[in-house]
């Protein structure tokens, strides 16, 4: 049985989904105003002397932003060819919690639950995430991270244990005084350290102690830079992926799209560049 289609709805889609069209482009602008502003109406009504001077405008805005972001919601549903799939994906989420809490804050009128209502408001500032759609650079980060994620678990695992050693070191070299009253306290004394932020509550004392601090403070600046050389390492191979074109005799791979001859069998190389 085959299905009817509905030329609005694909339209629609084209709109709401596409960037390509005049119309897919006004959509994304609008609502990428939309998502700014809405986030900087969250931020001003956490200010009490700005809520209290404009907090009835800003409510109204809230109100108009929430509506549009639920208008958006429901259209996407609509136009989408698989209504399920979009709204158990990350970006269904996303734009579900950019409007639900709003109306979920109309439930909780007790003094009790304002508490919950300060939380509801809070992930409205989330709707900054709807952003990264709209950028091409956010989607190719994404991808370097994903792909990098093995590499970067294994360095946080390497830095946890670090931490650890060092922070069960200087436990039992001072002694348990001098804010090192227990493991995890000197632990947490090791990640302020090695991270080079230093907070200066906790503090060794002892000679042996200091020169352990400042060996954990040279290690900190060596490896602060590894996730950052393994991200932009995997956006480099990425982008050197992108510029390979194969030679279509003997399947080498080269690497600068300038070539017009494959410099291992001497056929002509067909350009990979955009027409």
């Amino acid at each position: 049985m085959s299905s009817i289609r509905n030329p609005f709805r694909d339209k629609l889609l084209v709109v709401i989904f596409g960037t390509d069209t005049k119309a897919g482009k006004l959509f994304d602008l609008v609502l990428l105003w939309a998502i700014i502003l809405s986030v900087l109406v969250v931020i001003l009504e956490s200010m009490d002397v700005v809520e209290l001077a404009i907090g009835r405008y800003l409510m109204v805005l809230e109100w108009i932003f929430t509506i549009m972001f639920t208008i958006e919601y429901v259209l996407r549903i609509y136009a989408t060819r698989h209504p399920r799939k979009y709204i158990f994906s990350f970006w269904g989420f996303v734009d579900l919690f950019s409007f639900l809490p709003t109306y979920i804050g109309i439930l909780f009128t007790s003094v009790h639950f304002l508490v919950a209502i300060r939380i509801l408001r809070l992930i409205r500032i989330f709707r900054i995430l709807k952003l990264t759609r709209y950028f091409r650079e956010s989607q190719e980060l994404a991808k370097a991270l994903w792909a990098s994620a093995h590499r970067i678990a294994v360095f946080f695992l390497v830095l946890f244990l670090i931490v650890l050693i060092m922070g069960s070191l200087m436990y039992v070299i001072e002694g348990g005084v001098n804010g090192f009253e227990s493991i995890p306290q000197s632990i947490y004394w090791a990640i302020i350290t090695v991270t080079t932020v230093g907070y200066g509550d906790v503090v060794p004392v002892t000679s042996l102690g200091k020169i352990v601090s400042s060996l954990i403070m040279i290690i900190g600046y060596s490896i602060i830079a590894v996730p950052t050389g393994i991200i932009t390492a995997e956006i480099a191979r990425s982008k050197k992926d992108e510029n390979m074109i194969s030679c279509p005799a003997c399947n080498h791979i080269e690497t600068d799209q300038e070539s017009k001859f494959c410099r291992h069998c001497g056929t002509k190389m067909a350009s990979n560049k955009q027409p």
